[in-house]
């Protein structure tokens, strides 16, 4: 079984050396967030307006929330996503 236990070696060994750059990492995002992830704070606030005043008129939502809107595409593009 020392031809199980060799492979076994390889395997690790080469896939621990397999590291896939982050694309997300720029100079605005130098921990590589991603966009889903990027300011939650913002996003949460966001969200929760668009589900307490959304429904059938869109327009309404819109209008009530643009503010937060704004605040979450300011934090966006604080780290480099135009949104």
């Amino acid at each position: 079984m020392a031809g199980a236990n060799e492979l076994s070696t390889l395997t690790s060994k080469s896939n621990s050396n397999n590291t896939t750059p982050n694309k997300f990492v720029t100079e605005l995002n130098p921990k590589g967030i991603k966009p889903c992830c990027a300011c939650p704070d913002t996003k949460s606030v966001r969200d929760e307006c668009f589900l307490k005043h959304g429904g059938y008129d869109g327009e309404a939502a819109e209008e009530k929330c643009k503010n937060l809107v704004a605040a979450h595409r300011a934090c966006m593009a604080k780290l480099g996503y135009q949104i």
